[in-house]
Order: C-alpha cells, then sequence, then structure tokens
C-alpha cells in the first residue's frame, strides 16, 4: 500500500515555508480541486433557480431592468448620454453587461462561506473553492446577457469589429477583480453580516455615478471619479473594441488590468494564509 498523504494546516505559517512554497500550495490545490469547484458551482446553480417562479428568468430581468431604466431617463431628458454613433440599447447593454458580471460575482463570492457554514465547521477542505465556484453563476448570467447582445446585433442590422472575438480575453481582468475582492469580502462578511447588504446599495450607487450608459464627461466631479474607478476601464474596454475596434482609454484600461492581477493574488494569499481560522467565526 502507498504512503498516504496527509496536510497539516497550521496558522501563520509564512516564516516555515516561504511563499514561493505557498505559492505553488495554492496552485496545487486549485488543480487537485477543480472537480470540487464544479461540484460547488453546480449545487449553488440548482440551489439558486430550481426553487425559483421565474428560474433562469433572472439572470435577465436585473441588466433589463437596469437598461430600462437608463432608457427612460435617456428619453425622458433628465441626463444627457452625449453622441453615440451606434444603437443606444447595443451601447448601453454591453458596458452594463461586464458591470454586472462583477457585481453579481462579487455578490455571490462574498456569501458563498456563510451560505456554507454549517459544512466547513464539519469537513476540512480548500474554502477558496467556494469562491472560485461562486464566480460560475456571474459568468453563466453574462453568457445569458451576450445572446441577448448578439440578438440586437441582428435586430439593428449592426455589425461588431473582428476584436469582438477577443471578448474572452477581456473578460479576464475584471474576473481576476471580482475574485479578489470576492476572497476579501467573504471573510469580512463571516464577522460583519451586515456586508452583503451594504454592498447591494454601494454597487447601485456607484453604478449611475460611473459612465458606463453614458459617456464620460469632459469635466467635473464624475469624470475625476470615473478615471480613477477601475471598473470604468474594464467595462468600457470590451465594448470600445466590440463597437470600434479601439480602445478609448488604454492607458487607464491597462493600469486597470495590472491592478486586477495585484488584487487577486494578495487577497488570494491573504485568504489562504488565514481560511484555517474560518470555522471559528462562521
Amino acid at each position: 500500500m502507498g504512503e498516504k498523504k496527509i496536510a497539516i494546516y497550521e496558522p501563520d505559517r509564512t516564516v516555515k515555508q516561504g511563499y514561493i512554497t505557498l505559492w505553488k500550495e495554492n496552485f496545487q490545490d486549485l488543480k487537485e480541486n477543480l472537480w470540487l469547484i464544479r461540484q460547488f458551482f453546480f449545487r449553488e446553480f440548482k440551489g439558486q433557480y430550481s426553487q425559483s417562479l421565474l428560474g433562469i428568468i433572472w439572470a435577465f430581468i436585473l441588466p433589463l431592468v437596469t437598461l430600462a431604466i437608463f432608457i427612460l431617463l435617456r428619453s425622458s431628458g433628465l441626463f444627457n448620454v452625449g453622441v453615440i454613433e451606434v444603437p443606444y440599447v447595443i451601447y448601453a447593454l454591453l458596458g452594463l453587461s461586464f458591470w454586472q458580471l462583477f457585481v453579481t460575482g462579487i455578490v455571490q463570492s462574498t456569501n458563498s462561506l456563510v451560505s456554507a457554514g454549517s459544512m466547513i465547521k464539519k469537513v476540512n477542505f480548500p474554502r477558496e473553492t467556494l469562491v472560485f465556484a461562486s464566480l460560475g453563476n456571474a459568468l453563466f448570467s453574462f453568457a445569458l446577457q451576450m445572446g441577448i447582445v448578439f440578438i440586437l446585433f441582428g435586430i439593428y442590422g449592426f455589425f461588431p469589429h473582428w476584436k469582438f472575438l477577443l471578448f474572452p480575453l477581456m473578460i479576464i481582468p475584471i474576473l481576476l477583480l471580482t475574485c479578489g475582492l470576492g476572497f476579501i469580502f467573504s471573510l469580512i462578511n463571516g464577522i460583519i453580516r451586515d456586508l452583503g447588504r451594504i454592498l447591494g446599495l454601494g454597487l447601485t450607487f456607484l453604478l449611475f455615478i460611473t459612465p458606463i450608459a453614458y459617456e464620460l464627461p469632459e469635466m467635473g466631479f464624475l469624470a475625476t471619479l470615473a478615471r480613477i474607478n477601475p471598473l470604468y476601464y474594464l467595462s468600457i474596454a470590451p465594448r470600445d473594441l466590440a463597437l470600434t475596434g479601439t480602445l478609448s482609454h488604454p492607458l487607464g484600461y491597462f493600469i486597470s488590468c495590472g491592478l486586477s492581477i495585484f488584487v487577486f493574488f494578495y487577497c488570494w494569499m491573504t485568504f489562504h494564509l488565514t481560511e484555517t481560522r474560518i470555522p471559528e467565526r462562521l
């Protein structure tokens, strides 16, 4: 019989193992637990839609309602969306889809540990698998919304630029940022359960002051705020490529990509080092 591999989890083991060893352990755990991530995703997916009256339709409702609000505000003249040379519905929905990818991922990952609290207390497994699995629902909703975008392309007779094919790559930075923040927010939510409600209010407010469904103002407080908001660049860059084939703010986008990578790896390591204390907090 072969020797059994025993994993020993110790708090504050950075000095003993070193960061290189810990990163190897992180990626090894991720590789070995891909099956577990898939199972958690299907578990959450079935739980979210199986007992719902509208079921999968909920994945369409929020972005379409948000889009309808912006269309109503635009048609009533309450705000100026600027000069847009493509159908506004396509313009707005493309930006809102990426924003919704971030929002759904953050909300799901923030609640991932709390919703699995009883299982975490009984079973020993890498807790980051719950956060990674929570992004699956966000990606699924995003794919459905992209389906609506393709339908709108056909309705309006609009052909996107060939660089639209780069969409899968453009998703990666916003997913890294979402997952990184999800690691930290899930830990905080285990201690302060009001975080989920606070996030919901904060993200709704942030949406309306971030120029995603309208053009960036040339000056003013909103323009300044948008220029330091990485979500602005990560949400509009894919739309820029799809509609024009160029990036309107390349420097801001690449800085935001670098920030997303840093946030992801820093927060993942922080989560990994503190996961042994999670059960006692839930």
